[in-house]
């Protein structure tokens, strides 16, 4: 599992980390019950600290992506196709959400917002 750490990045080294295993995970390149290194293995590896890793598997865990188990580690949860559909949905909805910001700050008309996004999407059709 390679996870690389920006430290020029606006965004907190744990959600790096979270997105960057949430990616993993959604993409098939981490498997449900595929175990994750240990928080203090994390840490090493990445040279962070151990509440770092930690609240970034807390964050995972929460979301339903990894699971803890007592006395044998952590490790990939048991995904279905509607939960890695809707965070799919939920990453795109942001992207157009910002998409609509600089685009209604930029004048730019609905129509043509749709008219963009009607041609990326068929760009591979």
């Amino acid at each position: 599992m390679d996870i690389i750490i920006s430290n020029n990045s606006s965004k907190p080294i744990y959600e790096q980390i979270i997105s960057q295993i949430k990616a993993m995970i959604m993409s098939g390149e981490l498997q449900s019950g595929e175990m994750l290194p240990s928080m203090r293995a994390l840490a090493k590896s990445l040279h962070i600290s151990v509440i770092t890793g930690q609240k970034a598997y807390e964050e995972l865990q929460r979301d339903g992506f990894i699971e803890t188990v007592t006395g044998k580690g952590t490790f990939v949860a048991a995904q279905n196709k509607d939960f890695i559909q809707e965070e799919h949905l939920r990453q795109i909805e942001q992207k157009l959400m910002d998409a609509a910001d600089l685009g209604r700050s930029s004048a730019v008309s609905l129509e043509k917002m749709i008219e963009l996004l009607t041609m990326f999407y068929q760009d591979d059709e």
